[in-house]
């Protein structure tokens, strides 16, 4: 559908639209340019309502008398509409909203899965409880600290740490149930 489409039946009105697109084109590009505050309104939102308001004026009183003045005219008081209404819209801010991640439901989830965590990890075997325990502590100790607490070469925490990892990952898979499948299965 385009805008002749919606122009009411007679040859005057059709005429009037073909006639008058490149000037409500350049016009409201003119407009926009000359503006102080063009970023308030793009020249198509511009040109927009300037077809709207001649349809509405073809749908009612017909073809403007002065098609190009009217043109004019039009592009200006809808240019100014549009800057009044951009100066008195405001971002909107609610400085009352809560963080998401402060919510009382995030936080009890979050406990709860480092409780899970800290469990899993205190039933790995042999040193590797220790050792994703050291790696675990909050004070976040860097790998010299953590080999010399454990009495460890600090070259020997990276793979053994690799092996832990896939020790407590395959733990926890055993824990958690598997999704079902959706759809077909291959």
């Amino acid at each position: 559908m385009t805008l002749l489409d919606l122009v009411p039946a007679g040859p005057a009105p059709a005429t009037v639209v073909r006639a008058l697109y490149p000037l409500v084109s350049a016009e409201a590009s003119a407009e926009v340019a000359a503006s102080v505050t063009g970023a308030a309104v793009e020249p198509a939102d511009l040109e927009q309502a300037v077809w709207l308001r001649l349809l509405e004026l073809l749908a009612g009183e017909g073809p403007p008398a002065d098609p190009a003045r009217w043109v004019r005219d039009a592009v200006r008081a809808e240019a100014r509409r549009a800057r009044r209404t951009a100066r008195h819209e405001r971002p909107y801010r609610d400085e009352t909203a809560a963080d998401p991640a402060g919510c009382p439901e995030r936080l009890a989830l979050g406990a709860d899965e480092r409780r899970a965590l800290r469990a899993a990890v205190d039933r790995l075997p042999g040193r590797c409880a220790r050792l994703m325990a050291a790696m675990l502590a909050p004070s976040d100790p860097t790998y010299r600290e953590i080999a010399g607490k454990l009495g460890m070469s600090q070259g020997s925490l990276g793979p053994i740490r690799s092996r832990c990892l896939g020790c407590l990952r395959r733990m926890l898979a055993a824990e958690v149930a598997a999704p079902e499948l959706r759809g077909k299965e291959r």
